[in-house]
């Protein structure tokens, strides 16, 4: 299955609603990139992402990559539900049952709604950055939406709907703390938080495939193939900014993890998917992973 095929319908009038439509006139990507990530609902999100990428591919929108841009509107746009607790307050259920299997593929949406989100911010918070940064972020906006619309629709095939169980919030909230450096930005989310993914899919693949649902485990392969080459993104533009500031990698992600106490990285470790996605051996040894 392919991510860039699927093409929605979208009129972006109907993103929010009228009262927050500031930029609704606007065809400047970075403002629009604003106004989609300020959308609540988790669908129409998805389907303005996927639909954004598209206008940009069809030269329809300009870029304006100098001026810093403002938040007017309130970001992430989220639903009411899911509730939002700690982390250790999400509860585990047995595989053994419905129920208990769509709790994990709803942590999954989860995790996939918030990538919508940290791409669409990366896309309209950060200038200066070359127009192939904000092509690369706008591509994966767009992926995690098809990605969350996977989800979304097999956790509904199983009698759920997103925002029926609890769910945490540290993706976001890293996102938060690197907000005033797209440095900080692209050392920790891609290559700290979204790089465990690619260490915890596998597994994740093996216990969804074990229950009998090879269509879950189907989506975990497409997330997986996928997520490589957004970690691939975060090493390419983490690898960029260092050169550009002088800065050397490996002391820079140490330093930048420790400061802002990014999670500790936990076994297992994907060392393939990690060397696809870019990392090198030496970057990997000094994470102690290989």
């Amino acid at each position: 299955m392919n991510s860039t095929k699927s093409h929605a319908n979208f009129d972006d009038k109907n993103i929010i609603s009228s009262e927050k439509t500031i930029f609704r006139s606007q065809s400047d990507l970075r403002q629009r990139a604003l106004l989609v990530l300020a959308e609540a609902d988790p669908r129409r999100k998805a389907e303005a992402a996927t639909a954004l990428r598209h206008q940009w591919l069809a030269g329809e929108l300009t870029l304006d990559s100098k001026h810093a841009l403002v938040a007017q509107l309130e970001i992430p746009g989220r639903p009411e539900k899911p509730d939002l607790v700690p982390p250790l307050a999400v509860k585990r259920r047995a595989m053994n049952t419905v129920e208990g299997r769509a709790t994990l593929i709803h942590a999954l949406a989860h995790i996939e709604f918030n990538a919508i989100n940290l791409a669409l911010d990366a896309v309209w918070r950060f200038a200066d950055m070359p127009r192939a940064y904000y092509e690369d972020w706008l591509q994966v906006a767009q992926e995690e939406a098809y990605h969350f619309t996977l989800l979304d629709q097999h956790l509904q095939s199983m009698g759920y709907q997103y925002g029926d169980f609890p769910a945490h919030n540290s993706l976001w909230e890293l996102a938060e703390k690197t907000q005033g450096d797209v440095l900080w930005r692209m050392a920790l989310v891609p290559r700290t938080m979204e790089a465990r993914g690619l260490d915890a899919t596998p597994a994740l693949r093996a216990k969804i495939a074990q229950t009998g649902d090879q269509a879950g485990a189907e989506i975990l392969d497409i997330i997986l193939r996928d997520e490589i080459g957004h970690v691939a993104i975060g090493n390419r533009w983490f690898a960029y900014l260092c050169e550009d500031k002088n800065l050397e990698p490996i002391s820079t992600f140490a330093e930048l993890a420790v400061r802002f106490r990014a999670p500790q990285l936990r076994a297992p470790f994907n060392v393939q998917a990690r060397l696809a996605a870019g990392f090198t051996e030496a970057e990997l040894q000094a994470m102690k992973i290989s």
